[in-house]
């Protein structure tokens, strides 16, 4: 694969704020190359709200949801060659935030709760499933990216 390049546009503005007292806004937006804006901001863990926009995205969402949508694309598309059909798929990611061995705030580890729900004359087993996610876990260029510990615990139905 010959290498890529992507952008992202961000954008801030003081907005009349003082700014050296350190009370300005958090808020800002990312743009993408589609035309997507996406409303962003400081985490109200590490800032307080009304400096940070509580609505907004946070760039330790995003990594949780980068990591999250990349394992899932990887699944579907690995699923799909093996000839197993997906009706839907859902995931409800958690990143834990804490000091790593170097003393410095780090995401720690993310863990994805991905379940993926099957149809057709095909099912695949549970043991399936698991190797999918871990094939896929393997391909995907955020995981491989990221110095963060990935657990993968798919949510499998009885």
């Amino acid at each position: 694969m010959s290498a890529h390049e992507y952008r992202a546009g961000i954008r801030w503005q003081r907005a009349g704020a003082v700014f050296t007292d350190n009370r300005y806004s958090r808020g800002h937006s990312w743009h993408f190359d589609g035309g997507v804006v996406v409303p962003a901001s400081s985490s109200p863990h590490t800032v307080r709200v009304p400096l940070s926009v509580e609505a907004a995205v946070d760039p330790e969402e995003a990594l949780v949801a980068a990591l999250a949508s990349c394992h899932m694309l990887w699944f579907l598309s690995l699923a799909a060659a093996d000839r197993w059909r997906i009706d839907d798929y859902s995931d409800d990611a958690l990143g834990s935030m804490g000091r790593n061995a170097a003393g410095r705030i780090a995401m720690l580890s993310v863990t994805l709760r991905p379940r993926a729900r099957f149809s057709g004359e095909r099912v695949p087993s549970p043991a399936e499933i698991r190797a999918l996610h871990e094939r896929a876990h393997e391909e995907c260029f955020i995981a491989n990216s990221v110095t963060t510990t990935v657990h993968i615990e798919p949510v499998l139905d009885a």
